[in-house]
């Protein structure tokens, strides 16, 4: 199933995929959160293990849940949607704490396909910061990067890499890819 309207932002923590995702989202555009931030800020009102620091595979499983469950709940949206990160990312995941892919990874993947043209946002030190739900450093978010990277193009996506500017640059840069095609 490909949703050619579905576009994803993705790439490692700190590299200013919410804060764009915010600004689509101020235009009027479909947007889905990030499922892993959520399902942190969930884990640390109940005290939770289910996160990158605790049980990680738990983790991993639980946010291809979500992310399915999101991809599911926009599938008759028509008008182009927006999402933070996508499930070929959770690859990228296993390879970052270097665990075998499972079958049920990838047999999502296959199924639950977006736009082939997934929106890249490469590390940035200047904007990195760390807040109470990201504690990775940012060799990590390089790290994260390159392993999301590698899954996408791996899987036959097409890695449109976001330039190094504004907010407001960076929305134009994508609605003039999104808007074109």
């Amino acid at each position: 199933m490909r949703k050619e309207n579905f576009y994803v932002l993705t790439g490692g923590p700190g590299a200013g995929k919410t804060t764009v995702l915010e600004a689509l989202r101020d235009k009027g555009f479909a947007c889905v959160d990030e499922v892993g931030r959520k399902i942190i800020q969930e884990q640390k009102a109940i005290g939770g293990n289910i996160h990158h620091n605790g049980d990680r595979l738990a983790y991993r499983d639980l946010m291809l849940a979500r992310s399915i469950a999101d991809f599911e709940r926009m599938i008759d949206e028509a008008a182009p949607v927006f999402f933070d990160r996508g499930i070929p990312g959770l690859i990228g995941y296993c390879r970052l704490i270097g665990v075998d892919v499972p079958l049920h990874l990838k047999e999502a993947v296959a199924h639950y396909r977006y736009s082939s043209t997934v929106f890249l946002f490469p590390p940035w030190p200047e904007i990195y910061e760390n807040d109470a739900d990201r504690k990775q450093d940012f060799q990590e978010a390089i790290n994260t990067y390159s392993n999301i990277k590698e899954a996408y193009a791996e899987y036959g996506y097409r890695c449109v890499e976001m330039p190094k500017a504004s907010v407001a640059a960076r929305v134009d840069f994508i609605l003039s890819q999104v808007l074109a095609a």
